[in-house]
């Protein structure tokens, strides 16, 4: 599935700016240039470097990888589980397409849907092609573009909702859990993970037990860049950056709209993480 990028070099410069509180006034003093210049500088492609590099610097980016993705030069490529996964992506409105999944165990043929996406057809036809039994409906969060579709998916396919307590009330047919729980679904476990900050109850669950490991996002966390952080700019990142890069350096992130991607090429290629490193002991 080709999917682009959902974030281009202004989003990223905008979120990081958003995100630390910083106006333009304030970000010209920072980078040495007036505002004319900033609104230029902000496209990244074609300025000089230096500038580029502070820039990227007051914002708390990395430059190498805000000119790489300014360039088309990041791309980045997730090798699929050989079976158990499959992805939809559907249009919501005219310009947004956001992503949901389905993960199933073979031996069982239990499956979890993790989110629903505008149109839940996609997962359906999935669910029916392999004859599965939709055990759960797992939500990485309640923005609408994620859970539009869970009535008519219980209805098609049946399924019992889980959501992080945080953003239960948002649904009156869910059942709501604390970060940190374990689920089982045949031979798979699914654990979650707070990633909260994009919203209150944002939640990523790690999937073992396929043959590749797996995790879904949602907002947290996009192919080159991340969701909009509304709460605790740093705090949302070093939940991402302990809760989603630290796990293998094999694992296929899922996010909720864009590109699937690789935990090793969002450490290396990420803009909103210059330098990071695992530490030690935190492998999943």
């Amino acid at each position: 599935m080709n999917i682009p990028l959902e974030d281009g070099v202004t989003d990223i410069i905008g979120k990081a700016q958003r995100g630390l509180g910083l106006s333009d006034e304030a970000l010209t003093g920072k980078v040495g240039v007036d505002v004319g210049e900033l609104e230029a500088l902000k496209k990244v492609s074609g300025a000089a470097y230096d500038k580029v590099e502070k820039l990227a610097k007051a914002l708390e980016l990395g430059p190498k990888t805000l000119v790489a993705i300014a360039e088309g030069k990041y791309k980045p490529e997730a090798p699929l589980p050989k079976t158990g996964f499959f992805q939809a992506n559907t249009p919501f409105g005219n310009d947004i397409f956001v992503n949901a999944y389905l993960v199933w165990d073979n031996e069982s043929g239990l499956a979890a849907a993790f989110d629903t996406g505008a149109d839940c057809t996609p997962l359906i036809e999935e669910i029916k092609k392999r004859d599965l039994t939709l055990q759960d409906i797992y939500l990485t969060h309640t923005h609408a573009d994620h859970i539009m579709e869970i009535d008519r998916l219980i209805e098609k396919a049946g399924g019992s909702v889980g959501v992080h307590v945080a953003e239960a009330e948002a649904l009156d047919k869910a059942a709501s859990f604390q970060p940190g729980a374990t689920f089982s679904l045949g031979r798979l476990n699914i654990e979650t993970r707070d990633t909260s900050g994009h919203s209150a109850g944002g939640t990523t669950y790690h999937i073992h037990g396929l043959d590749r490991p797996l995790a879904i996002v949602g907002d947290a966390l996009f192919a080159g860049s991340v969701g909009g952080i509304k709460t605790d700019y740093r705090e949302a990142l070093k939940k991402i950056r302990d809760h989603i890069l630290s796990t293998q350096d094999g694992t296929i992130i899922a996010p909720g709209h864009g590109p699937l991607t690789t935990t090793v090429q969002e450490k290396s290629g990420n803009p909103f993480f210059p330098g990071f490193r695992r530490p030690v002991g935190q492998d999943i």
